[in-house]
């Protein structure tokens, strides 16, 4: 855990006074998807506790009277536990402070939200959440594939991939069809790809990793599900990403001779396979 802190007065002595949370999604990392609602909560701040999949390199204009605490997790390294974070919030809103939980994403799309909003009820401290922009819809956005399209699907599916999924879940998500977005994939990629191929998904079904979405450095990676984890492997693809399975990687490509040719070799391998 690292603090940083702005110009204005840290923390909150108000007398005794408790203080209030607001739980901010800040959507995918860009400062420009931070919601108007977001940012002037961040401009009330007397405390901001950060991750790193938030937009937290204009902090210090966007907060610039508060302390800035950041508590990010990267995968396999959480410096500061749930629970500490947690106490972190309710202290810091206790002692008076106007305390901003900054989350990338929607705090309620996989941001265990919930659980901090639980603990500021536990512990007696108003709370409010702020939804984000969430990476599932806005990431393959940026990538240019629609989740839905009329004629083509008309529903998707969201899930973490954080932890691979069990044969009853992957057997239903074959089974439902339509879009396929993953968080958290990248680790688990080879059993949910395997996994939906062996409870009778398409080996050709399109398959799109995005990732940093949003940054100078988004990159798109596109295959099948016979494929994907050789081309991952290829392109050295690593966290953030956001996958997507379905025919509706197909749009984005449409008029792209080079992600065009990169789908046909995918699914020539499919052929072999």
């Amino acid at each position: 855990m690292s603090e940083q802190a702005g110009t204005g007065v840290l923390g909150g002595d108000r007398s005794g006074a408790v203080g209030e949370v607001t739980l901010v999604g800040g959507g995918p990392g860009s400062d420009e998807l931070l919601t108007v609602a977001g940012a002037r909560a961040l401009e009330r701040a007397d405390v901001v506790l950060f991750d790193r999949l938030a937009p937290h390199g204009s902090l210090t204009t966007l907060a610039p009277g508060a302390l800035l605490i950041d508590v990010g997790k990267t995968p396999g390294h959480h410096p500061v536990s749930q629970k500490e974070i947690e106490a972190l919030i309710v202290r810091h809103a206790l002692s008076g402070a106007n305390v901003v939980r900054l989350k990338g994403g929607d705090p309620y799309v996989f941001g265990r939200g919930s659980e901090e909003v639980l603990a500021c009820h536990a512990a007696g401290v108003p709370v409010t959440v702020i939804p984000g922009v969430t990476s599932a819809i806005a990431v393959p956005a940026a990538a240019g594939i629609p989740l839905t399209h009329r004629g083509m699907t008309r529903l998707f599916t969201v899930v973490s991939g954080h932890a691979p999924l069990s044969d009853t879940e992957l057997e239903h998500l074959a089974g439902l069809g339509g879009t396929i977005v993953v968080l958290m994939g990248i680790g688990t990629l080879p059993s949910i790809t395997q996994g939906l191929v062996r409870f009778g998904a398409d080996a050709r079904l399109p398959v799109a990793i995005i990732e940093r979405g949003f940054s100078a450095t988004q990159t798109t990676t596109v295959g099948t599900l016979a494929s994907i984890v050789f081309d991952a492997a290829a392109a050295k693809v690593s966290s953030p990403a956001v996958l997507v399975i379905g025919e509706v990687v197909r749009l984005a490509f449409d008029g792209d001779a080079e992600a065009s040719v990169l789908l046909a070799r995918a699914e020539a391998l499919a052929d072999l396979a």
